[in-house]
């Protein structure tokens, strides 16, 4: 497996500019998500491309397209 198919709070934090506690807060909500969908979590990491899907990336690339 890749190991950048995931991202750790810190990535999340410095992509989003936003504090290591915050980064976790939104890591913890994508992961309950993709539980919901019955995906397998890991704790403080989310999966890279869930993560440009449901921030502004993932709608900025769509709107290009």
């Amino acid at each position: 497996m890749e190991s950048t198919s995931f991202m750790k709070v810190d990535e999340v934090a410095q992509e989003l500019g936003v504090s290591k506690s915050y980064a976790y807060k939104i890591v913890q909500k994508l992961n309950a998500e993709l539980k919901e969908k019955g995906f397998m979590t890991i704790s403080g990491r989310i999966n890279k491309q869930y993560f440009m899907e449901r921030t502004c990336y993932g709608a900025a690339k769509k709107e290009r397209d």
